[in-house]
């Protein structure tokens, strides 16, 4: 009967296999979309007078453009790079992780769980996310970051 049940579980495992394909295709944003992305929410928040540090990232959270506004301190270059990986990660706002920040899981390097990170969905999948730090508020921040993504997504929409 063991036997029976082994050969059974392994049928059905390698059925499901075949079904999933020997591939994973994903789709990424193009260098002159990242690049888009951060110029787009460096003049958001010029507009607005503050100077910023801005990070793109592939879906795995590998930077694709980091830009730091002329002015800008130098360390929002590792703080909006630590907000992009961690939009992407979690697949959400940084905003909305803030009740996490204190656990075990907000503490692990590079993660950084203050507003100023989203994740980029184009037709439900996650492509990338995009990070800003400089502003006096992380909502700001996010707003800048949204103006990014707001200055690429109908075309992004539109090549799915």
């Amino acid at each position: 009967m063991k036997f029976i049940t082994t050969l059974i579980l392994m049928l059905v495992s390698s059925m499901a296999h075949a079904d999933e394909g020997l591939m994973v295709s994903t789709k990424n944003l193009s260098l002159s979309t990242a690049t888009t992305i951060a110029q787009a929410a460096i003049v958001a928040c010029t507009k607005k007078g503050i100077q910023i540090g801005v990070t793109v990232v592939d879906r795995q959270g590998v930077v694709q453009v980091t830009l730091r506004d002329t002015i800008a301190a130098q360390i929002t270059v590792p703080i909006s790079k630590g907000k992009a990986y961690t939009a992407v990660n979690f697949n959400a706002a940084t905003s909305a992780l803030g009740d996490r920040a204190n656990g075990p899981v907000g503490r692990a390097p590079g993660i950084i769980m203050s507003a100023g990170g989203l994740p980029i969905q184009v037709g439900g999948s996650l492509v990338g996310g995009v990070g800003v730090s400089g502003a006096p508020s992380g909502e700001t921040d996010e707003f800048c970051a949204q103006a990014g993504i707001d200055a690429v997504i109908d075309d992004l929409e539109m090549s799915m």
